[in-house]
């Protein structure tokens, strides 16, 4: 497919002296509207250069480049060069590069060689799986697969949390009000209401706190008893959360969580003292980083237990000695902002000159319409229930709209979760939202279930023109000139700018960059469909408009497939 961005500067290299192609190739712009041309050339620069008034320059190089076939047309207007690009060759192009590649289009060798690790998810062992972890598991998954595509080496950690003084609280609890079999039957509500019975307790009886911090410490000791509650609610947990995970299609390489680092700290520890980092503060160590403009960071507790930054520390140097990683991306809520930076500038402190390697990808939260989530006092939406609730209405609808399809079952699932997840890869990902069922059920407008129609929408079509016509149309030997209308180009401009999406949203970390693209084509493609008449009777018309449609489906199913949704063939 041709860089139209570095064609023209090649040309405008041909017609301007004193700056580089890369330098004139970074000054072409895409017009907001579409009437000022496809690419546009400021001319502001050239005036103290060329020692010419910006509209002189822009008339002299329209005359010396318009001549090229690419282009229908070139204009100066004002101090702007308007380029317009010649649509037969556009759309020959851009169609002839997506029919071929298929479910590539969009791929990139970029990260070739290259490891790029994503934590995200990592829910609390024994704790509900609840909406509030919808934001980094989705953005997380979105943004592993947007970096597979861009062809790095991905590996998915889910960093679980499965370490700290809340085992000794869930433990105590169930010593003295837990029930086997309740926890065998429900465990997650079940754990969730001893913890929350925990601390109303707590309240008329502190001395249960401290009864809960030593069998933490027994705990980290190994002692038999407690490691095997901890193993159980671990297991048990870990059952609830694959099923979520199995519903949302996400997976994982590694569930190595905080347990896993329990032996390596340690080192770090002595690796402080030794950089002579540690300073000792009513007991307890820490470092201090005021001269970073930073509060200080507690690495150990006076017990000498040890917290989350050196957990995350022993993590780091963990996946870069064993990965080897060009990049170590954790999806973690904004609330923690400061501990990620805290940790990174702790570990370049240790002289480790790949800490900037490591990106903290951060995310606004999700509150109730009444109020924030609380774990402590049982608050709290659980993932699976939204995620069911939003299956079992997409089925109701699915009955009530008649819809074609030749699994009412497998629809409703592709559909309903399809909904939710896009909701949350809708908008960007730093933004705090409040949760509504009425939100994330809504299936009109710029949604899910709109995108996944339209892909519908487009395979119908396919199926109407039959096998021939859409074998023809694959050639991509066809005639371009009978789709070069105003909603036919501006749905192949789109496409073809599908790769560009995929790429930025990989530099920004922004999965909502590919929602709102893949939203524009299937908007664009509905225009498309309904401005022109595709099953034509004048056979290379019709296969030129097929043509059309199979890259637009084409694309329509990558981009969902990047925010992990699924694309229906009927719907």
């Amino acid at each position: 497919m041709i860089n139209y961005k570095e064609k023209i500067a090649q040309l405008l290299s041909t017609a301007v002296e004193g700056l580089t192609t890369e330098e004139l190739q970074n000054m072409v712009e895409v017009p907001a509207d579409g009437k000022m041309g496809d690419y546009a050339f400021p001319c502001f620069r050239l005036a103290k250069i060329l020692r010419k008034a910006p509209p002189m320059i822009a008339k002299d190089i329209a005359q010396k480049i318009s001549d090229d076939p690419i282009f229908a047309k070139v204009e100066p207007v004002n101090a702007y060069v308007n380029m317009f690009l010649s649509r037969d060759v556009y759309v020959k192009d851009t169609l002839g590069d997506v029919i071929e590649q298929g479910d590539h289009y969009g791929r990139s060798d970029a990260g070739q060689g290259k490891t790029v690790i994503v934590e995200y998810s990592s829910p609390n062992i024994a704790k509900p799986f609840h909406i509030g972890h919808i934001r980094s598991t989705v953005i997380g998954n979105s943004i592993y697969k947007i970096y597979d595509f861009l062809g790095y080496d991905t590996v998915r950690i889910n960093h679980l949390g499965d370490y700290g003084t809340q085992f000794g609280k869930m433990i105590c609890a169930y010593r003295r009000w837990g029930n086997k079999e309740d926890v065998i039957n429900e465990p997650i509500k079940t754990l969730l209401s001893y913890y929350t019975k925990f601390h109303v307790e707590v309240e008329n009886d502190p001395s249960l706190d401290q009864e809960a911090r030593d069998i933490f410490t027994r705990l980290e000791k190994g002692e038999p008893e407690e490691v095997e509650l901890w193993q159980w609610f671990r297991d048990e947990s870990l059952k609830e959360f694959t099923r979520v995970y199995d519903m949302l299609g996400i997976e994982f390489d590694s569930y190595a969580g905080e347990s896993f680092y329990s032996d390596k700290m340690p080192r770090f520890v002595q690796e402080l003292k030794d950089a002579n980092l540690l300073k000792e503060s009513e007991g307890a160590q820490i470092v201090d980083l005021e001269a970073y403009g930073m509060s200080p960071a507690l690495i150990t507790k006076s017990d000498g237990s040890t917290l989350y930054i050196t957990r995350d520390i022993a993590a780091a140097v963990y996946r870069k000695e064993h990965y080897d990683f060009y990049k170590n991306i954790y999806v973690v809520a904004s609330q923690q902002n400061l501990h990620f930076q805290q940790w990174i500038k702790i570990v370049e402190l240790l002289g480790y000159d790949w800490a900037h390697d490591c990106v903290h990808v951060p995310f606004g939260l999700v509150s109730l319409e009444d109020g924030t989530m609380s774990t402590r006092e049982g608050r709290v939406v659980f993932l699976e229930d939204v995620l069911n609730r939003a299956v079992e209405q997409t089925r109701e609808i699915i009955k009530e709209k008649n819809v074609n399809t030749d699994s009412i079952e497998e629809t409703a699932k592709m559909v309903g979760i399809g909904a939710v997840m896009f909701q949350e890869l809708s908008n960007n990902r730093i933004k705090d939202y409040v949760f509504s069922w009425d939100k994330v059920l809504n299936f009109e407008g710029e949604t899910g279930p709109y995108v996944q129609y339209t892909h519908a929408r487009a395979a119908s079509v396919l199926r109407k023109a039959g096998d021939e016509v859409v074998k023809k149309a694959r050639t991509a030997d066809i005639d371009t000139s009978y789709i070069t209308g105003d909603s036919a180009y501006d749905l192949a401009r789109l496409i073809y700018a599908f790769p560009a999406a995929v790429k930025e949203a990989g530099d920004k970390y922004e999965p909502s960059i590919v929602t709102r693209h893949i939203v524009n084509i299937a908007q664009a493609f509905n225009r498309f469909y309904h401005d022109e008449h595709v099953l034509v009777d004048n056979e290379d018309e019709k296969i030129a408009k097929v043509a059309l449609v199979i890259a637009a489906k084409n694309t329509i199913k990558n981009g969902l497939g990047l925010l992990g949704i699924q694309a229906p063939e009927k719907m």
